[in-house]
């Protein structure tokens, strides 16, 4: 079979997923036949020695694994389209849109889907706000509790559930270490639910249940912190209205092969919140989860990607 590279790492702080996700892509592949190899970004910091060990590997088809950071905002994509590579996931175009979580909220919110109220923070904004005090107007606007996030971070890094105006400037400083720009964004009680796009087709709904608390890096990576129905339990006509807003907006960002879309319903209106083009591969991961609950093995989704990459 055609030689697949496999890009895992990076310099992101979500590394240590990226590793896991590729390790489980790596596995399945050689188990299905491709002559596999890995490579780590982070071992190559001058671009052209990445160029140089891509071509020496000289790849049929590059599978990305790599989760945040350049490996998954559009920058990486860029070069690789430059170099005539062809590779799993969205064009450079499509991840920048879409890791820009201000940006694409506003695309969204343009077609007329519902999108969370929200604030974005510069960093530079930063020392104008000395006194938990100051932020009473933000607290006004989007009440509590709300939520703080890093624009163009994923895998729930840097991410605060602020429940009292006394915690929201430390959330926000610790969101600032991940990204110069922070969205404050309004919470919407419910449930967290997710789609899984594949080919412009979406998947059964998969609905997110956490134990305790709610669903952050902890509850997400430990297996036994959070429960997944795979299909959510909805009234049929509401996982209807999520895969119809999730292929809408597989559309609008012009995303390719496969992508995962995480909404909330707050039991009568379903809120986006943001696409990863390059969801998660691990055991706990949501785009298998929903692969599985439409009967796809975990082998013939990797397969279909590969299949619609080389088409």
């Amino acid at each position: 079979m055609e030689k697949i590279l496999v890009l895992r790492g990076g310099n992101s702080p979500e590394r240590d997923v990226s590793l896991v996700s590729a390790q489980a892509v790596t596995g399945e592949l050689g188990r299905l036949g491709y002559n596999c190899a890995t490579l780590d970004p982070a071992d190559y910091p001058k671009l052209r020695e990445l160029l140089a060990a891509i071509a020496e590997h000289d790849p049929a088809l590059i599978f990305n694994v790599l989760h945040g950071g350049s490996g998954e905002n559009g920058e990486l994509q860029a070069v690789l389209e430059m170099a005539g590579w062809r590779f799993t996931g969205s064009g450079s175009k499509a991840c920048m849109i879409a890791m820009d979580k201000y940006v694409s909220k506003l695309l969204v919110d343009k077609e007329g889907i519902p999108v969370p109220d929200s604030i974005l923070m510069r960093y530079d904004m930063l020392s104008d706000y000395n006194d938990p005090a100051d932020y009473q107007g933000f607290i006004e606007r989007l009440t509590l509790p709300l939520i703080v996030k890093p624009v163009d971070a994923g895998s729930s890094v840097g991410i605060s559930l602020v429940t009292t105006i006394e915690a929201l400037k430390p959330a926000v400083e610790e969101a600032f270490q991940y990204c110069p720009q922070v969205l404050l964004e309004q919470y919407i009680p419910g449930a967290e639910l997710t789609v899984t796009v594949i080919d412009g087709k979406a998947m059964p709904v998969v609905e997110i249940k956490p134990l305790e608390g709610w669903y952050d890096y902890k509850n997400k990576y430990t297996r036994g912190k959070t429960q997944y129905i795979a299909p959510a339990e909805l009234p049929e006509a509401v996982s209807e209205l999520l895969q119809l807003y999730a292929e809408r907006i597989w559309q609008i960002m012009d995303l390719r092969h496969y992508a995962r879309i995480d909404f909330r319903y707050d039991g009568n209106k379903v809120w986006f919140l943001e696409v990863n083009t390059l969801p998660g591969m691990t055991s706990l991961s949501l785009t298998p989860m929903a692969a599985r609950a439409a009967g796809m093995s975990f082998g013939d989704l990797l397969q279909t990607i590969i299949l619609s990459a080389n088409s």
